[in-house]
């Protein structure tokens, strides 16, 4: 699928309540993820421990954190759209997300999205994008909800 293009406000309108598009699938590695935990100082064996993962967890194997899937966020949208003159861009925040199926070690996510809402607030405009990860070997969301995004383009 193609990255959905746009320049400015007016293009944003035609997808309010449709879908904007999906990413490609990227792999959650132990290693992404031992490199997520290094990262954050979160070293939970859940995580990090793959001998004691096989023998204790109920899932037989370390799952990756929930915000290193939330922080797959940025890479995963880039391949959805492309803004041109833009000035610059803000995360502005999240909302009604929900972490529904971990995502184990070796599994592959993608990110499916839809334009909830966009308002022009004069010289930036401001979106609001339902997004799913979902997980390729279950089909099965692992986390959901609303990213806002503030874009302002060049004069």
């Amino acid at each position: 699928m193609s990255k959905v293009i746009i320049n400015c406000y007016e293009d944003f309108l035609p997808y309010i309540g449709k879908p904007l598009g999906e990413s490609d699938y990227v792999e959650l590695s132990q290693e992404r993820i031992n490199l997520f935990a290094d990262a954050t100082l979160d070293h939970q064996w859940i995580h990090v421990d793959t001998e004691r993962a096989l023998r204790e967890s109920p899932f037989g194997t370390t799952i990756a954190h929930g915000y290193l899937t939330l922080s797959m966020l940025p890479h995963l949208w880039d391949q959805i759209i492309e803004v041109h003159n833009l000035a610059r861009m803000m995360n502005y925040g999240m909302d009604k997300m929900r972490f529904s199926q971990p995502v184990l070690s070796g599994q592959h996510i993608r990110m499916l999205t839809v334009l909830d809402d966009v308002a022009n607030l004069r010289g930036a405009i401001r979106t609001s994008i339902h997004f799913t990860i979902e997980i390729q070997e279950t089909g099965k969301k692992a986390l959901e909800g609303i990213a806002t995004f503030v874009y302002y383009f060049a004069k």
